[in-house]
């Protein structure tokens, strides 16, 4: 979304105003992650205007391998993704913009760890990553996309889906994926 936005001119003073704006979004998501309902997901990294959370990675949050504890991390996911569409909203509203998101979501395990000895960086590599990675870049601005199988793990927790559709994913070939439509509440 932020490419299209961006731009180097005298009215922007050289895309400096366009970086504030870049810098007030991603620091409203960061004020997201604070909110303890979010406090088992982590901020990996942004490139660009790319922002990449995962969940279940803390000691706070260890997955202990019972299929409710992987659920439980991708709804916080899926429930942070909703999150960060009604702040851009907000955004928006207050800056006359249409920022809009495409967001892509997987499950599953990953490995992580801090790498380089001059600038160390903590990032997450694997499968699941790449996988996310590709159901954001295939997805559709303004939506969630997310992988079937996340799908099948989420309908029990309320979470609602458009009809399957099939995408090509680089390394793993065409793939099922839906669109995240929304949550109804599930009475226990």
């Amino acid at each position: 979304f932020f490419a299209e936005f961006y731009a180097e001119n005298d009215v922007n003073n050289n895309g400096l105003e366009c970086m504030r704006v870049l810098n007030e979004i991603i620091a409203d998501f960061d004020d997201l992650l604070e909110k303890y309902r979010f406090n088992c997901i982590e901020k990996i990294k942004t490139i660009g205007a790319t922002y990449m959370v995962a969940a279940g990675l803390t000691p706070k949050a260890v997955y202990d391998g019972t299929d409710t504890d992987l659920d439980q991390y991708l709804v916080h996911i899926c429930e942070f993704a909703f999150a960060m569409q009604e702040c851009i909203k907000r955004i928006n509203k207050h800056s006359f913009n249409n920022f809009q998101l495409r967001i892509g979501i997987n499950h599953g395990s990953l490995v992580a760890g801090v790498i380089g000895a001059t600038k160390p960086q903590y990032d997450i590599w694997g499968n699941t990553v790449n996988v996310a990675s590709r159901m954001e870049s295939t997805g559709k601005v303004g939506k969630i996309q997310i992988t079937e199988e996340s799908c099948l793990l989420l309908e029990p927790h309320g979470f609602r889906f458009e009809e399957p559709h099939f995408v090509e994913v680089k390394g793993k070939g065409t793939m099922k994926a839906r669109f995240l439509i929304d949550r109804r509440i599930v009475p226990t």
